[in-house]
């Protein structure tokens, strides 16, 4: 199944319950293109998890090609739309993992899919070759460290991991050692992704980066960040505080096929100014995928991507810059 395919079964709900099938709504009582129609449009985005920011800049921009376009259709909204919503979904979400080892932190809150995430990534990674080791520095978490013994195991990748409450910096250094000895390419660090004291994490995650500034200095470095779509709005506020607080890089979107709240996409994209770099669309190992905008955005509205022929868009890409 390409990637326009699996988005496309991930969005259903989306499509189905969501802005999509609300915008159609609002596009099919209107017999020509007026004021009336852009402010119901830019209504059902702000109630759909777009956020209103996001909601005017799209809306803004709607009218904008409309006008440079002479469109006068209404039915060539739709279409109009999912070229607007591709460019807000902006690209630049491949991995950057240039040199042996390149490091990923992963963070994130308890039930986001963290554990599950840092599992099929290492999975992916695995399968395109590169060598890849957990590093487990949740460490105040007992289940956390026996669910990513869990995923190393289904990935068949090696772990390192200590005792319940040691020190997470501790742990990535002794992962650090065992990635040089192995020679492997990939280091990917689970961290523990508190928010009820910011300075805490900082201070947590700021001695971290000491450790691998200081035995993998000038190693390329991801902080990812796991959120779950299925919080709509509160992802998004969720993502800001750990911006602040930890410098992410990326996000990667858990949960998209569970919910009606695909829009979050949009204001995650826009308002932070930080790219969505995989999201997961099911249940299973190999239902992490990179994030593509034109994919996104033609699986949202049903239309068959423009670069490409078939539903198997974008199978080339893997997520991660060669």
């Amino acid at each position: 199944m390409g990637l326009f395919s699996k988005f496309r079964k991930g969005l259903k709900k989306t499509r189905d319950e969501g802005i999509t099938a609300q915008m159609d709504e609002v596009i099919e009582t209107y017999d020509e293109i007026c004021d009336e129609l852009f402010e119901e449009l830019e209504e059902v985005l702000i109630m759909g998890d777009v956020g209103m920011t996001t909601a005017e800049r799209i809306i803004g921009d709607l009218k904008l090609k409309i006008e440079n376009d002479k469109i006068s259709d209404v039915r060539a909204v739709r279409e109009t739309l999912k070229d607007i919503v591709a460019g807000v979904v902006w690209g630049g979400s491949y991995l950057k993992i240039r040199t042996k080892p390149s490091v990923i932190l992963v963070i994130g809150v308890n039930g986001v899919g963290k554990t599950t995430t840092i599992g099929k990534l290492a999975l992916r990674l695995k399968n395109m070759g590169r060598s890849v080791i957990l590093g487990a520095a949740d460490t105040f978490r007992a289940a956390a460290i026996e669910q990513l013994q869990v995923w190393a195991e289904r990935a068949d990748v090696p772990i390192i991991k200590h005792a319940e409450g040691s020190d997470p910096a501790a742990v990535v250094y002794d992962t650090i050692q065992a990635g040089k000895a192995r020679g492997s390419d990939v280091i990917i660090i689970d961290t523990a992704g508190r928010l009820h004291n910011k300075k805490n994490l900082m201070d947590e995650l700021n001695k971290i980066s000491r450790v691998i500034d200081r035995e993998l200095p000038g190693a390329s470095r991801e902080t990812l960040l796991v959120l779950d779509a299925t919080t709509g709005q509160n992802a998004v506020n969720q993502a800001k505080d750990f911006k602040e607080a930890a410098g992410i890089t990326g996000i990667i979107l858990t949960k998209l096929d569970g919910t009606a709240r695909g829009g979050v996409v949009l204001a995650i994209n826009n308002e932070l100014d930080v790219p969505v770099k995989f999201v997961g669309v099911g249940e299973q190992i190999d239902d992490l995928q990179p994030f593509d905008a034109d994919a996104f955005a033609s699986a949202l509205f049903d239309i068959k991507p423009t670069h490409d022929d078939d539903e198997n868009i974008a199978e080339f890409i893997t997520g991660v810059e060669e």
